[in-house]
């Protein structure tokens, strides 16, 4: 009977023959990874900007020691700059590589909340469900948005890693040291990650005071980490504090009462509860439609019967070594979260990114509480186990999944979207329409209500260019399209469309307005012995006209031009060159007809109805 009803109730998503086990490993890690790309469609980055750009500028302007080991800097953070040294090595100029990488790499820490989350909770889809709500999450939006997102990712992933082996290494009924070691090695490099997970040490001393080590080298490695950590900073940025936000300090910045409600807040966005300003999240609670506010209630609902029942258990629970166990991975969880909430509460503000790793370690909190609450039920039981704390995961899952995403389509609210969405605009309306023909052109920009910084003109094309130089390529800003005189092969005229927050190309519009070909001239400057064309006179009112002849002169050539509806003016050609000038009111369309009286013998081809007869060159200055 036993086996049969083995048989009945292996029903769900893995079969337990240890041979088979990868396969359901793989299926899980693919569909995340599908996932990954899926809920991240739309998300692109086709222009850097602002500290992507800075970076990226670093890179192609210093040596691989000066970046990353910059010295006397605000910050340190070597292993984060090796890694970005390393991925910008391999994207160059490929701009658009730098979201499918933040994806995959997110998405391997959600293969990564996958495994851990398994071995928690006992069950493979409470794993992918922590994974599933990782990667769905809002918090993501640096991590996948951003060229620095890179770094998040970087530091998320080694925290999670610490807090991992510290939970090895606590639950290990032998002597574990090595889990213990790695967790402080993490640290280690964490810290030149992103500082803010410093505040992780007091973690590692009270994991040992828990453990009741008395190993002097657990203690050693432990304060040795963080020691060094002071030490190196101490040495390459001149002091131990870390720096804030937005330039700032946060020995200047740090308040008491303004850090307790930024704690608070970070608590409520663990719980899907969006207690900061519009341009930090896109959507704050109080303008969240009713519909989601009660879906995130009820996730939340189903999160503290969870919890409820999990306290409750350990109240009950008889077996000392069984409570004991539980409380401590109590406290471990607790006060990780604790730990990374209070790090980022500190500066002038609290950004999703921040807390994004508080929410993973809540995940994997929330596997390991129902993997208490079902223990004694083996895990072929599928069924038995899911009443009635896998429905209430399943609850929590159901009742987020649309919540993010209506919060994920509130993005370009958020303080950098706009921003994101204009230079990659700009991108796609130069470099993406005119490729490496763009190099050596002005762009002339109509307006600068997006207030792009000097820096940014100067060094905004250098990323599309291999030699990340574009030599001769440069921005200018204007007015009017009065300011600028005809429009050649050498020019670029764009204008802001603030509507859309990107830019439009006006070039054709712009050379068309300036310059309007009736018939009889084309755009190598060649002309026909008739021709009839509309020019725009510039700021100062003049028309510039340089007519140049290569063939043979043989003595009675003139030229007549015609200006609207004045009498025609005569221009003999006494040169293989002549220059002549028209007067108009400044900024007026001046409608022009030129008729030849001699034509380009032996020419090779012939365009029109005449024959070609000089090369024209019109400004309008």
């Amino acid at each position: 009977m036993e086996t049969k009803e083995r048989i009945r109730f292996r029903i769900g998503f893995s079969r337990m023959e240890k041979k088979y086990e990868w396969k359901d490993h793989m299926i899980f890690m693919g569909l995340l990874l599908a996932l990954a790309f899926w809920v991240n469609m739309g998300i692109e980055i086709r222009g850097l900007y602002m500290d992507d750009l800075y970076f990226w500028s670093c890179y192609g302007e210093q040596g691989f020691l000066e970046y990353v080991f910059p010295m006397g800097s605000t910050r340190f953070r070597f292993l984060y700059y090796l890694a970005a040294w390393l991925e910008m090595a391999v994207v160059r100029n490929h701009v658009s590589w730098f979201v499918p990488i933040n994806i995959l790499l997110n998405a391997c820490v959600a293969w990564t909340l996958y495994h851990m989350g398994r071995s928690l909770s006992r069950a493979k889809w409470v794993g992918f469900l922590a994974g599933f709500m990782y990667l769905v999450s809002r918090m993501a939006y640096y991590q996948i948005g951003q060229v620095l997102g890179l770094m998040e990712t970087m530091a998320l992933w080694m925290g999670l890693g610490i807090l991992w082996y510290l939970y090895r290494y606590l639950n290990s009924r032998e002597v574990k040291a090595s889990y213990f070691i790695r967790a402080c090695l993490l640290y280690f490099g964490v810290c030149f990650v992103h500082e803010r997970y410093m505040a992780l040490f007091p973690l590692l001393i009270l994991i040992l005071l828990m453990k009741k080590c008395r190993r002097p080298a657990e203690w050693a490695t432990a304060a040795g980490s963080f020691l060094l950590v002071q030490v190196i900073r101490a040495l390459t940025i001149g002091t131990v504090l870390p720096a804030g936000t937005g330039g700032t300090q946060v020995a200047d910045t740090f308040n008491i009462s303004q850090s307790i409600g930024f704690a608070l807040d970070q608590a409520a966005y663990v719980f899907g509860i969006n207690a900061g300003p519009e341009h930090l999240n896109g959507c704050p609670w109080n303008q969240t439609p009713v519909p989601v506010l009660l879906l995130i209630l009820l996730a939340d609902a189903a999160v503290a019967v969870m919890v409820l029942a999990f306290l409750v258990k350990i109240v009950k629970d008889k077996d000392k070594e069984d409570k004991g166990r539980h409380l401590s991975n109590l406290v471990l969880f607790v006060v990780f979260i604790a730990l990374c909430i209070g790090a980022s509460s500190v500066t002038i503000r609290v950004e999703m990114r921040w807390i994004y790793i508080s929410l993973a370690a809540a995940l994997l909190f929330l596997t390991y509480i129902y993997g208490v609450l079902t223990e004694g039920v083996r895990p072929e039981f599928y069924l038995k186990r899911m009443w009635p704390w896998g429905i209430l995961i399943t609850v929590y899952v159901v009742c987020m999944l649309p919540a993010e995403l209506f919060y994920r389509s509130n993005y370009d609210r958020l303080y950098l979207w706009p921003d994101q969405l204009r230079y990659n605009s700009l991108a796609e309306e130069t470099y993406g329409r005119y490729g490496e023909e763009l190099f050596g052109k002005t762009i002339y920009i109509l307006g600068n209500s997006y207030e792009m910084s000097d820096f940014t003109a100067r060094t905004f094309f250098k990323v599309f260019d291999p030699e990340m130089k574009a030599e001769g390529t440069s921005v200018q800003f204007i007015d009017s399209i009065y300011d600028i005189g005809l429009v050649d092969d050498r020019m670029l005229v764009l204008r802001e469309d603030p509507e859309h927050n990107g830019y439009q190309d006006i070039t054709d519009l712009v050379r068309q307005l300036k310059l309007d070909v009736e018939y009889g001239y084309y755009g190598d400057g060649w002309m026909d012995e008739h021709a009839a064309l509309t020019v725009m006179a510039g700021k100062e009112g003049v028309i510039h006209l340089e007519i140049m002849y290569p063939g043979t002169m043989r003595g009675g050539e003139v030229i007549q031009i015609t200006a609207a509806d004045e009498e025609p003016r005569y221009l003999p050609l006494q040169s293989s060159v002549v220059e002549a000038e028209i007067q108009a009111e400044p900024g007026s369309r001046v409608e022009l007809k030129f008729d030849y009286n001699f034509y380009m013998e032996n020419a090779q081809e012939q365009r029109g109805e005449d024959r070609l007869a000089a090369i024209v060159h019109i400004t309008a200055p």
